[in-house]
């Protein structure tokens, strides 16, 4: 109990689950939900992507939270504890992943950041943005190293200068301020967005029940691939986080619950993502609207705030301001993973970690790998890309390379192991730790964890690995 007192707690629930929401309310929603809901034909990916979040995504919560509250560790301590050998495996992936999304993550916070800033300067009547296209505008920004960069040392400061508050006074503080701001932001742009004219046709896109695409097993493996590495990504699972903010989470709160509050209010955030800009797409650009990849966030929704006149400006800036406040919510839980295995490490060791000095030797780490990526402009600038020689999907671009590994591989197989290590020290682990609360763990809800467990969470991990990994190397 002592070792949990220094490492400190959340200072209540609603500042956990606000936190962890932010962590999972992030670019994996506002920016990845709606590209890819478009990529893969709407509805059909909509209803893989709820069923999976039933069958996959709330046992593997569940899991993470009740084995980093029991441990109350960092995630490789504390898979390592649990699992032995193979949990040690899954802490380095769980390590990895995070650190890998931060060299992108952080660059498209900054375009956001960036975003913002030219909105803001066209609403003082000093910008431009007015008089070129949201194309043109996207170009002249992955054009402009120099920039980018700038833009990505500013996003990661602003992370480093909430981290290095702590988990109470630091990151759960702003998260307080941060969630209900967003929410607020978002809920304006989508009465703006649906209605628009010929926004009818983005809402009618999104839930108009269409099952073309499962009509061949290619195209559901497709869809399965792409809902699940999105589910993975925007739950932040897999990947540290909610082992991490898990330990330290106090005995008296119901994991239960939190799971699903979690994962409900992701959900219910990612369709409303859709819902600010898939009309807007529509209603812009009809049916050859730009639904695929960056240029639905930064192409196509500029030339939204564009077409609106005066006002347009003031719209891009609020919208702007939503997604940065979501990027931050993640890169900043992103980051505590890697700073609270430091800290942890140096304590286990006898020594008194300065967490300030930690939280910078970390972002520095993250700014390092982050300017390649900045300076490659998404494939635009030139830079040497592992594999482009192969004209293969993971070769396109920095960014395409570290999502490959990350989200392509290391999530997928991590949360597969994970499943692997629950058959063998039985799920009776989860079940104790969800009961330390004092609420039952019905019999009933058990057994469904147990099939989960067991059936539905190793099947469908396979199969999203096997897509993810046909999908980037483009296997025919």
């Amino acid at each position: 109990m002592e070792q949990k007192h220094q490492r400190g707690q959340w200072g209540s629930n609603l500042g956990f689950l606000m936190a962890t929401v932010g962590a999972a309310v992030g670019l994996g929603n506002i920016w990845g939900f709606p590209y890819k809901m478009g990529t893969y034909g709407g509805f059909p990916f909509l209803i893989v992507y709820l069923a999976l979040g039933v069958l996959v995504g709330f046992p593997i919560m569940l899991t993470e939270l009740s084995i980093g509250r029991k441990v109350g560790h960092s995630v490789l301590v504390s898979y390592r504890t649990v699992g032995g050998p193979m949990g040690t495996l899954l802490g380095f992936l769980a390590m990895l992943s995070p650190f890998l999304i931060l060299s992108f993550y952080s660059v498209l916070g900054a375009y956001c950041v960036e975003y913002m800033f030219l909105n803001g300067m066209e609403l003082l009547g000093a910008g431009g943005l007015s008089r070129a296209s949201g194309a043109e505008t996207f170009a002249q920004i992955l054009a402009n190293q120099p920039m980018a960069i700038f833009f990505t040392l500013l996003f990661i400061a602003l992370g480093f200068f909430i981290i290095r508050g702590g988990i109470k006074d630091g990151i759960e503080k702003f998260n307080k301020i941060g969630m209900p701001a967003l929410a607020i932001a978002l809920l304006i742009v989508i009465i703006r967005a649906v209605t628009l004219p010929g926004a009818s046709e983005g809402l009618k896109f999104m839930f108009t029940p269409n099952w073309e695409p499962f009509t061949t097993l290619d195209g559901f493996l497709e869809v399965l691939s792409a809902a699940g590495g999105q589910m993975f990504f925007s739950l932040s699972l897999a990947m540290g986080i909610t082992v991490t903010y898990g330990s330290y989470l106090s005995k008296k709160e119901s994991l239960v619950k939190n799971s699903l509050i979690v994962i409900l209010s992701d959900t219910t955030v990612a369709v409303m993502a859709g819902l600010a800009i898939l009309p807007s797409a529509f209603a812009l650009g009809g049916e050859g609207a730009e639904l695929a990849g960056p240029k639905l966030l930064f192409i196509t929704m500029q030339d939204v705030f564009n077409s609106m006149g005066a006002i347009g400006p003031a719209f891009g800036v609020l919208f702007f301001l939503f997604v940065t406040l979501a990027a931050i919510t993640s890169a900043i839980a992103l980051t505590e993973v890697l700073v609270t295995f430091i800290l942890d490490h140096q304590t286990a060791r006898g020594k008194t970690p300065n967490r300030g000095l930690v939280v910078g030797l970390v972002s520095l780490a993250v700014l390092a790998e982050a300017v390649l990526v900045a300076a490659d402009g998404l494939g635009s600038n030139g830079l040497w890309i592992p594999f482009q020689e192969t004209g293969r999907t993971l070769g396109a671009s920095w960014l395409d390379f570290m999502d490959f590994i990350s989200e392509g591989v290391a999530m997928p197989l991590g949360a597969l192991l994970m499943s692997f290590m629950i058959w063998a020290i039985r799920p009776t682990l989860v079940r104790d730790e969800v009961r330390q609360c004092g609420q039952p763990f019905s019999n009933r809800l058990y057994r469904y964890y147990q099939f989960c467990i067991y059936v539905t969470c190793p099947i469908g991990m396979a199969f999203i690995l096997y897509g993810q990994l046909r999908t980037f190397f483009a296997i025919s």
